[in-house]
């Protein structure tokens, strides 16, 4: 099975490739338009900013190939600024346009706030999921953002989880798109089931849909 790691020049790419090492799989870290658009499963990790995120997509000529890819619903799995990529537009350092996949935009954390969330927090999750089958509800993951999702169609929200107060989607996803705030690779053992599953899917099933979910 073709797994592809999307290589936009975003850090944590080894860690995200060690992550889907442990669940037996040998993924292309790979910057090449053809090789995602060949893949059976993709993966866009990242961290840092929208602005530099999508400007070295454009640059790679990686925005098409995604959309394409996203566009068949093959398994497609988003990493934190993987996941925020997904919305209509982020605001941050300005308005900045994303890949439109998802409506909504990216938000910061309001004023008074700690920011970065960082560190470890649970995810609630709204649906049943397969990508988290196997997972207890309320489990723990890995955070490092100061900026999140704010979905203009709440169906999209699968996930949830609360910084201080603030309620803000944790995982979010369509048909065979899912994408978490949080990074799994960092996550420790449900971190490495995540991905578990989502390969595991992808194989046997070529979908990550669960029952009734549509694109």
């Amino acid at each position: 099975m073709d797994v592809v790691i999307v290589d936009y020049g975003a850090g944590n790419l080894r860690s995200v490739a060690r992550a889907v090492a442990h669940a037996g799989v040998d993924a292309k870290v790979s910057a090449r338009p053809q090789d995602v658009l060949a893949a059976k499963a993709l993966i866009v990790p990242g961290v840092g900013a929208a602005e530099d995120t999508m400007a070295n997509l454009r640059a790679g000529g990686l925005v098409e190939p995604v959309l394409e890819y996203i566009a068949s619903e093959r398994p497609f799995l988003g990493v934190c600024m993987g996941q925020q990529a997904l919305f209509d537009y982020s605001e941050e350092g300005g308005r900045h346009d994303c890949l439109g996949v998802l409506p909504g935009r990216i938000v910061r954390f309001p004023s008074g706030m700690t920011v970065p969330h960082m560190g470890w927090n649970t995810v609630e999750m709204r649906v049943e999921h397969p990508v988290f089958e196997g997972i207890p509800d309320g489990s723990y993951f890995y955070f490092v953002h100061g900026y999140h999702p704010v979905p203009s169609d709440d169906s999209v929200v699968l996930g949830e989880t609360d910084y201080d107060g603030v309620r803000f989607p944790s995982v979010v996803g369509r048909g065979n798109v899912v994408a978490t705030q949080f990074h799994p690779e960092k996550s420790a053992r449900w971190g490495l089931q995540l991905y578990a599953n989502f390969l595991r899917l992808a194989k046997e099933r070529g979908s990550i849909a669960p029952a009734g979910m549509t694109a």
